[in-house]
């Protein structure tokens, strides 16, 4: 079967409001199933808070004090107010790259519209948080200080496109990661299949690469929400 097929988007309900396709998606769903998840999630870690946590207490305190931590690390005690915006983008990546782990779930992590809308999102939040806190003094970013004033016309447009293409890398990172594991795995699982009896070498570097996908998960969803700190950290300090 072709590696790629895994990726590809198709209807469950098809839905048309004149020329628009609202058609509900395999990636619908998986976006669904993932807020579901995450909503049971909490709630099974919150509805009895206790001093001795049980496990799912536990974890719900770990991935608080790690993105509280990051936040402190990367943005500070300002930081301190937005951290629910960054907890969620955390939480979303996390568990949409995990549930594309399953057999037979979608990874919608792994199509670049879904990265760059998350990107974007980001990249609108830091910039009109920004605005708002400094009003046109956001736009010094641009220009550091210090710098001889017959470097600003090089300087500037190299900043302004710097920053603009921040977006892109965010989702390019995420998509590519995402797509090209997912892509090794089906390749080998392929492999596997075809050998028959003689295919454990290749079962034994599957089930490698299924754990090495699962830690990239993590590491990617871990990725996207340090830079997402230090993008805050520019629009609340503006550094």
């Amino acid at each position: 079967m072709d590696p790629l097929h895994q990726f590809a988007i198709s209807p469950i309900l098809k839905i048309n409001a004149g020329a628009v396709d609202l058609s509900f998606t395999n990636s619908s769903l998986a976006v669904f199933v993932s807020v579901a998840l995450i909503c049971a999630f909490f709630l099974m870690g919150l509805r009895n808070k206790t001093l001795i946590p049980d496990r799912f207490q536990s974890l719900v305190e770990m991935f608080y004090e790690l993105i509280s931590n990051l936040i402190n690390v990367n943005v500070g005690d300002k930081g301190r107010r937005y951290f629910s915006f960054v907890f969620s983008i955390f939480i979303f990546i996390l568990v949409g790259n995990l549930l594309g782990m399953v057999p037979h779930m979608f990874t919608f992590t792994s199509h670049i519209i879904a990265t760059f809308t998350l990107a974007i999102i980001v990249f609108l939040f830091v910039t009109l948080l920004g605005i708002y806190l400094h009003g046109f003094r956001f736009f010094t970013l641009f220009a550091p200080a210090g710098l001889p004033k017959f470097l600003l016309p090089l300087l500037i447009p190299i900043e302004m496109i710097s920053y603009l293409s921040r977006p892109i890398s965010l989702a390019v990172r995420l998509f590519a990661n995402m797509m090209a594991g997912h892509t090794m795995i089906k390749v080998f699982a392929g492999f596997s299949a075809m050998l028959g009896a003689w295919g454990i070498a290749p079962i034994a570097m599957n089930v490698i690469l299924t754990g090495f996908e699962a830690v990239i998960a993590i590491l990617q969803a871990y990725v996207f929400t340090i830079l997402t700190c230090v993008y805050l950290n520019d629009a609340v300090h503006l550094h």
